[in-house]
């Protein structure tokens, strides 16, 4: 039977951008040294097949604020970088949570609107990305050391020469922890978001973390092999678009050492943020949640950033909940669960709020009892409606071993994740896989209908989706 305790848990919400799954744990990958998210899934439940229900910051960071799919709330991409489209204008469970007399602080990255700030969702405070730059030029502080000045190069990052302490990331986590002193001496109830823009390109590590991990000491990536043949056509055009389809593996290796470095960055600013929590006493109290809002190609498949693909990536994503007296330590669950969409209902059953019936996840609580629920999802969705170069439309499906991706313009994807993890071989084309694939695009088709996706509401896109042959 789960364990009584609060209905009015302290929540704090610490989110990534562009973390990948395989560099949040060591338990994962031997490459990486982060002993503050390794203490999190220590004392509480690591989930290993947590995905993005959209690899894409702006409409991620949407859904995590209101439970539904991009295409059901409006944000189909970042509103600064494409097309005009319907703001995000939804009721959030931040405003539910205010309305309970919660306090509510953000500290960090927004990227939700580019009017609308944190303090119109709820929130009473925001330490925000802008308030960093003014200090630091106010400081005098000198500028990030960039490798390269070529304009198309820039995303490959550098160092910042200055004491950690005055980094973004330990400046927000100087907030957050002064945020922490506050609440504890008010005495009530509080959610706080410390949202950092790392490892997002590009990467600026100070020391030690710059030349923590040495380039030539990285190995390549399974996917640094990649030649798409049978891949569709935009793959290939992308790393013409950022200029890299001839780059060498020792400058992917320069770019992966820093973003590694960013990663441990994050992780001593969290663990300084931990280490407040407990000194204030309210660890027991308090439900920490660690994500991403997507992944990061990272070199994998020579390609970088997140943009027209659903590898594995950019689509798996961290996810760690510690709750103390709830979540048995050192926990692991393999279910296949939608962070931003199943995080919504989760924290409103946690905190005693209803769950609103348009949300579309399911929540975790009877995953973080240890119960196994009957008819949890065997199959997960996520899409993309183009961003960077111009608008494109995909949608996988992927469950426990195959993948499959519907490229409405370009050729379609499927990969045997058991036999080929790094997503070499297009299987499309091999008639071997004629009746699996039909089988999940209508499997897909279904999913995307029950989705409220607008996509497949004209029926002559829906009649090619289920009429593969």
């Amino acid at each position: 039977m789960p364990r009584t305790v609060s209905t009015q848990p302290n929540i704090l919400l610490i989110q990534c951008d562009q973390l990948r799954y395989d560099c949040s744990s060591s338990a994962v990958s031997s490459l990486i040294q982060i002993p503050s998210i390794d203490r999190l899934a220590s004392e509480g439940m690591r989930f290993t097949q947590a995905f993005t229900p959209i690899p894409l910051c702006c409409p991620a960071r949407q859904t995590l604020l209101c439970g539904k799919w991009a295409e059901v709330h409006g944000g189909l991409w970042n509103y600064d970088t494409c097309l005009p489209l319907r703001l995000f204008d939804e009721v959030t469970w931040t405003e539910a949570l205010a309305d309970r007399e919660y306090a509510l602080g953000y500290v960090g990255k927004w990227h939700v609107h580019p009017e609308k700030t944190p303090l119109d969702f709820g929130f009473s405070t925001w330490i925000s990305e802008q308030d960093y730059h003014r200090w630091r030029q106010t400081e005098g502080l000198p500028t990030y050391w960039v490798e390269s000045e070529h304009s198309h190069a820039r995303w490959q990052g550098g160092y910042d020469p200055v004491e950690l302490a005055q980094t973004k990331t330990h400046w927000y986590a100087g907030h957050a922890v002064e945020l922490l002193s506050h609440y504890a001496q008010a005495g009530t109830p509080w959610h706080m978001r410390l949202d950092f823009e790392e490892p997002h390109l590009p990467c600026f590590p100070a020391e030690p973390f710059a030349r923590m991990y040495p380039p030539e000491t990285i190995p390549p990536w399974g996917s640094v092999g990649e030649e798409f043949v049978n891949k569709p056509f935009m793959q290939q055009q992308q790393l013409v678009n950022w200029e890299v389809e001839q780059l060498s593996w020792s400058t992917w290796a320069r770019y992966i050492s820093r973003y590694l470095g960013m990663t441990s960055q994050i992780d001593d600013a969290i663990g300084r943020v931990l280490r407040a929590l407990d000194a204030t006493g309210q660890e027991d109290q308090t439900i920490v949640i660690l994500t991403s809002d997507h992944g990061d190609a990272c070199g994998g498949h020579r390609m970088v950033d997140k943009h027209y693909i659903m590898y594995e990536d950019v689509v798996h994503v961290p996810l760690v909940i510690r709750w103390p007296r709830v979540i048995e330590l050192g926990t692991l669950c393999h279910e296949l669960v939608l962070n931003a969409l199943d995080l919504p209902p989760t924290i409103c059953q946690a905190v005693g709020l209803p769950v609103p019936p348009s949300y579309q996840g399911r929540s975790l609580m009877p995953l973080l009892h240890g119960q196994a629920p009957d008819g949890w999802r065997q199959e997960v969705v996520s899409t993309y409606n183009g961003n960077q170069f111009g608008l494109y439309t995909q949608r996988m499906l992927r469950d426990r071993r195959f993948k499959y991706v519907w490229n409405a313009t370009d050729l379609d994807e499927l990969y045997d994740l058991q036999e080929d993890p790094w997503e070499l071989r297009n299987l499309v084309g091999d008639r071997c896989y004629d009746s699996l694939i039909q089988n999940m695009r209508v499997r897909l088709l279904a999913q995307l209908q029950s989705n409220g996706d607008a996509m497949v509401a004209n029926s002559w896109i829906a009649s090619q989706l289920a009429g593969y042959s």
